[in-house]
């Protein structure tokens, strides 16, 4: 399967292009899905939540309102996550509002958007500087974070001890808290601006 630039993901958005968007679904849809799953949802959401990421990224497209900051890749998952934490508050919601039988309340929705927006702006910056890690430390953070245990890491990395897998890990993840703590955003995240 052949390979696509980031201009050239958006491109095929842009001009409907079919073979583009299936690349785009099968690189990328897998990942959607384990989040969506993972996070109370199932099939059917998964596939629409991606369905609906590509039109409002094709819409951004049309309208000339896409500045791409990250990877694609990013960019795409960072919306789908976006999208599903605000339906996941809006289910929640709903639930709260059958359950408790009271009048809709506008404040309590946009407080649960305010917290979904802020845990997207998290979770980009995170996303800016995991990528810029080495892709050692990238796998790493990867395997450790979907639990992997310091073992198998250290079978899967080729490394001669858990100690070393330990140890490789630890300074990986110093390295990336310290460069989301030093980006400007951070401290504009942690005021509450956006």
């Amino acid at each position: 399967m052949a390979e696509y630039s980031n201009l050239e993901l958006l491109n095929g958005i842009h001009r409907n292009d079919t073979i583009v968007l299936q690349y785009i679904y099968k690189t990328f849809y897998s990942k959607i899905n384990f989040f969506v799953k993972k996070n109370s949802g199932d099939e059917d959401d998964a596939n629409d939540i991606f369905q609906e990421a590509i039109i409002i990224i094709y819409r951004k497209l049309k309208a000339n309102d896409l500045i791409l900051d990250c990877t694609f890749e990013t960019y795409l998952y960072s919306i789908c996550r976006f999208l599903w934490l605000k339906q996941l508050e809006k289910r929640k919601l709903e639930k709260e509002k059958i359950k408790d039988n009271h009048e809709y309340n506008d404040d309590i929705y946009d407080d649960g958007l305010e917290k979904v927006a802020d845990l997207n702006e998290r979770y980009r910056l995170y996303q800016k500087h995991f990528t810029n890690l080495g892709k050692d430390c990238q796998k790493i953070l990867q395997l450790y974070f979907d639990k992997v245990p310091l073992k198998n890491i250290a079978q899967i990395m080729g490394f001669k001890s858990e100690k070393y897998a330990k140890k490789r890990k630890f300074k990986c993840k110093e390295y990336l808290i310290k460069s989301v703590k030093q980006d400007l955003e951070y401290n504009k995240i942690l005021s509450g601006e956006q």
